[in-house]
């Protein structure tokens, strides 16, 4: 057993981190699940999904800063001090960009979505949904096969999201005349599509940390 392993198994350190990222994956979840809504809601209804979506990300950076600050002054973390800083900021890249692609609906005056955008939504919150089920399982590391099968499944997920997003630009070019609206719904499309890309780095993180405590 590695010396480092030894020694935060044996002394106390600080569980506070299990419970902050929890809330950070809690806020990825209810942003998702707020941005499936987005592609059928009414101009009225938009501006108040993106304004949630926009106070979940605040208070994401939030949680995102007292991680760090936790880090800085914390002697014995949980799992290795770079995995927490890696981990906290690859759950934050899924929050900016799930903002970012929501204030792109109201900042571009978005009208009717291609069938792609909700489709990209959809699987984007099916992998949120998947990660804070894993999140939830680091305490302890106790349920390791349930951790990779989460993984895998995320990995799916954004092997699913490659395809929609290249059909959707595919359709895009060929079915929309004006130019400026095909920019406007690619720069959506790319966001959708960053986020799922950045689950899957959470993914990989959450790997790196089960392969360490097995």
């Amino acid at each position: 057993m590695r010396l480092d392993k030894i020694i935060q198994t044996i002394m106390p350190h600080d569980e506070h981190f299990y419970a902050l990222f929890n809330d950070a994956a809690r806020n990825i979840q209810a942003a998702s699940a707020l941005l499936t809504q987005l592609p059928a809601a009414s101009p009225e209804a938009r501006v108040t999904i993106v304004q949630q979506i926009n106070d979940l990300e605040h208070a994401g950076d939030s949680v995102t800063h007292t991680i760090f600050n936790e880090l800085s002054r914390t002697f014995v973390t949980p799992f290795d001090p770079e995995d927490i800083h890696l981990l906290a900021s690859a759950l934050d890249d899924i929050l900016d960009n799930i903002d970012g692609a929501s204030r792109r609906f109201a900042l571009y005056k978005i009208g009717v979505c291609p069938s792609g955008v909700g489709e990209l939504a959809g699987t984007l919150d099916q992998a949120a949904r998947e990660l804070a089920q894993g999140i939830a399982l680091l305490k302890g590391f106790k349920q390791p096969d349930r951790l990779r099968e989460i993984i895998r499944k995320v990995n799916e997920y954004e092997n699913e999201a490659d395809v929609i997003f290249a059909r959707s630009v595919a359709d895009l070019f060929e079915n929309e005349m004006d130019p400026i609206a095909v920019i406007k719904m690619k720069e959506v499309l790319v966001m959708l599509e960053t986020a799922t890309d950045k689950c899957e780095d959470v993914a990989d993180v959450l790997d790196t940390i089960m392969l360490k405590h097995a």
